[in-house]
């Protein structure tokens, strides 16, 4: 049996996210409605378009997988254990992937914005795989109709990040040079803070303005300076922050939430949202918890993560207190 290198498992997941990207496009040129709702999982709703993203990994799992690399595959959507090649024990498995396949349902299927199929993988170690032991993952952009180019990002835990850029009108692929913000302070760009859904959004908000007074003093210039821009999708926030748009992105809903006492049955960032972490790592942005240290999870569809991301060191050494500090006030 052949031992596979981090960057045999990059690669295959990239050929994953493409499959999957083509699906979806495909696809919803002869949906009649993407947005009808097929059902629920995770603690999220399933809608007619995800079931693209679904079928095709099934597909490519059966067809493209490497029989002599067992695999046990994790996502939103399947409930149940599911290993390749067919008939594999999850005991008998020699790597565990975890997938989001279309990140952003939301704003693809009304055709608003990119939504992003997301992948990871880990040495299988059973229960105790963990989002920190992922060394492979990727992000494919599927993007809206209008848009005629698909971004591609990959790493892996030795290796460098791979970015690139594919027109979809003849195939081509290029390079991508990707930067996040080199920005030393908060002042007119953009940062903010997940609050897509009513759901905590009154606490949530009170923590990011206490925060922003902290940083940069509210009603301290004539005009905001901070500028909010919400990504309903977790992949497309670690793009943000890749590409230099935005300075700052968290999503706090698991700790507002346990405050409200709203338990688990709100949606929140799970496990498969961001297990392209090491991505925006390699990117050279700061990823960890609020409250300082990385935001670990086992492979799973139900566990939350809290987490905030930095376009650099110099921003991130700024926030912190501030971040602390209110944090404590609000979630103690």
């Amino acid at each position: 049996m052949s031992s596979a290198s981090n960057d045999d498992l990059r690669r295959l997941l990239c050929v994953l996210g493409i499959a999957i990207r083509d699906a979806v496009l495909m696809g919803r040129a002869g949906a009649a409605s993407l947005s009808a709702v097929s059902g629920y999982a995770g603690g999220d709703t399933i809608y007619a378009v995800d079931k693209f993203g679904e079928e095709a990994i099934l597909a490519w799992f059966e067809k493209c997988w490497p029989g002599e690399w067992p695999v046990q595959v994790v996502m939103e959507g399947i409930e149940a254990d599911l290993c390749f090649p067919a008939g594999t024990a999850v005991a008998d498995t020699r790597w565990k992937c975890i997938l989001d396949p279309i990140d952003g349902t939301r704003g693809i299927m009304y055709d608003k914005r990119s939504a992003w199929a997301l992948g990871g993988i880990a040495p299988q170690r059973g229960e105790e795989t963990m989002l920190s032991g992922i060394v492979a993952a990727a992000m494919t952009e599927i993007p809206t109709s209008k848009q005629w180019r698909s971004d591609q990002l990959s790493a892996t835990s030795d290796g460098p990040l791979i970015a690139t850029a594919q027109d979809l009108r003849g195939g081509s692929i290029q390079p991508l040079v990707t930067a996040p913000s080199t920005a030393t302070d908060f002042a007119h760009g953009f940062s903010s803070l997940a609050k897509f859904f009513p759901e905590g959004r009154t606490l949530t908000a009170q923590i990011e303005e206490r925060i922003w007074d902290e940083l940069i003093g509210l009603d301290s210039s004539p005009s905001p300076t901070v500028f909010d821009d919400q990504y309903i999708s977790t992949g497309g926030q670690f793009y943000e922050v890749i590409a230099g748009h935005d300075r700052m992105v968290g999503d706090w809903r698991p700790l507002v939430f346990r405050v409200l006492d709203m338990g688990s049955s709100s949606l929140v960032c799970h496990p498969y949202d961001a297990c392209a972490w090491l991505v925006l790592k390699k990117a050279g942005a700061v990823y960890e918890h609020p409250m300082g240290g990385f935001p670990d999870a086992p492979l799973d569809t139900s566990s939350g993560i809290a987490w905030v991301a930095y376009a650099n060191e110099n921003l991130a050494s700024l926030a912190r207190p501030a971040i602390k500090k209110v944090l404590a006030e609000f979630l103690p």
